[in-house]
């Protein structure tokens, strides 16, 4: 389920990134659709803020592994501090060039993939020793107060959310060469690849512990490597796995972020300094200083003023806003295919995208015509397909 929803949500960013290879991602693709400059900046503020929160928030969780890892006794000042050099690193980077952050990317990738695998192969390895429950796999656990629709919903939402990088990766069109050919090869061979490796880990997972065990831990996967391989030394392997995943996600965001304000300043929608690049190197100093500022402020005050439960809610705000953007991005391939385009570019595939066409036309069309005096018939309907896609 959530591998058909993120699916359709990747046809619809390949369609858009193939027909505009130009960083920015959601805010370009509905600036081209809607022309309203306000509409591209709620969009330009609601992908900075999901991707800087989510660096952030990384960044933190580093400094605590990184602590952990190496039995340091640093408080909350020294979590503040590491995550603080962390971030100025990836700014370096980010500076450096996209070539030497794509690298440390692959880098990052292939450790945290490596984390996955023990994963697997220890599911692997129970399933020899006949340690293993399978029955498990296809069996639904709900709390008492939720219904299996619910608690369906709830997984497909999540799983959707760990398949996503769209927006990171069209922000890097203008660096690809050749993006029609390119990207949907890359994306929909990345999309398949994810899918394969988290049906493993989740039968693993499932098999080897029950999932009501699985619910109450903190860290499940650590969970699941105790119970299937109790002799391997996880408590000292798992913190600097920790700091490889959490890492990557660090790098990307702040990666996805000054492409994002870089292209919007190029647009004129923010202003022109933001798209200032190095002489030499072309990267956008001036947006990866803007972003790192505005993270490391984020990194000093969720380390020291806030609780756990604010990066919670900052977990959850980052998924609401992705959803949001995912939204936008579907309207918007909608109404762009009323305007030929020339030259080679991906077309998703589906009558989906016909069947709500052609209320999105009307929609669009009568609200460019009378404002806000749009007929609510069409415009559900509109909205209906959007979001059920």
């Amino acid at each position: 389920m959530a591998f058909a929803v993120a699916t359709i949500t990747a046809l619809s960013y390949l369609e858009l990134v193939t027909k505009f290879p130009q960083a920015a991602g959601a805010a370009l693709y509905a600036h081209k659709a809607f022309g309203i400059h306000f509409v591209t900046f709620l969009v330009t503020f609601a992908v900075l803020s999901s991707g800087i929160t989510s660096a952030s928030t990384a960044a933190k969780f580093l400094g605590e592994n990184f602590i952990v890892g190496f039995n340091l006794e640093w408080g909350q000042t020294g979590v503040t501090w590491v995550a603080v050099i962390f971030m100025l690193l990836l700014a370096a980077i980010n500076l450096r060039g996209v070539g030497e952050s794509i690298k440390f990317n692959v880098v990052l990738t292939i450790v945290e993939l490596t984390g996955l695998l023990i994963v697997i192969l220890i599911g692997f390895w129970a399933m020899s020793q006949g340690n293993v429950d399978f029955s498990r796999v296809m069996v639904f656990e709900t709390d008492g107060d939720k219904s299996v629709f619910l608690a369906l919903t709830a997984a497909t939402s999540l799983a959707f959310f760990s398949m996503v990088g769209f927006e990171d990766s069209v922000n890097m069109a203008e660096e690809t060469r050749d993006p029609a050919r390119i990207f949907p090869k890359v994306m929909l061979t990345g999309l398949g690849i994810t899918l394969i490796v988290y049906l493993l880990v989740s039968i693993a997972a499932v098999a080897i512990v029950p999932v009501g065990q699985l619910s109450e831990s903190a860290t499940p996967l650590l969970e699941v490597v105790r119970t299937g391989a109790p002799n391997l030394p996880v408590d000292l392997i798992y913190p600097f796995l920790s700091i490889f995943a959490v890492a990557n996600t660090a790098l990307i965001n702040m990666l996805m972020a000054s492409r994002l304000l870089y292209g919007m300043a190029k647009q004129d929608v923010l202003p022109r300094s933001l798209s200032k690049v190095l002489r030499g190197r072309r990267t956008p100093w001036a947006s990866i200083l803007f972003t790192t500022a505005i993270a490391l402020g984020l990194i000093i005050l969720v380390t020291n003023f806030m609780g756990a439960e604010t990066v919670t809610a900052l977990g959850g705000t980052t998924a609401l806003l992705l959803l949001a953007v995912f939204t936008v991005v579907n309207i918007a391939c909608l109404v762009l295919r009323r305007t030929p385009h020339e030259g080679k570019h991906f077309r998703s595939p589906g009558s989906f995208r016909t069947s709500a066409y052609s209320p999105a036309r009307s929609c669009w069309a009568r609200g460019r015509r009378t404002r806000l005096n749009t007929r609510l018939p069409d415009c559900c309907c509109f909205w209906a397909c959007c979001c059920g896609c």
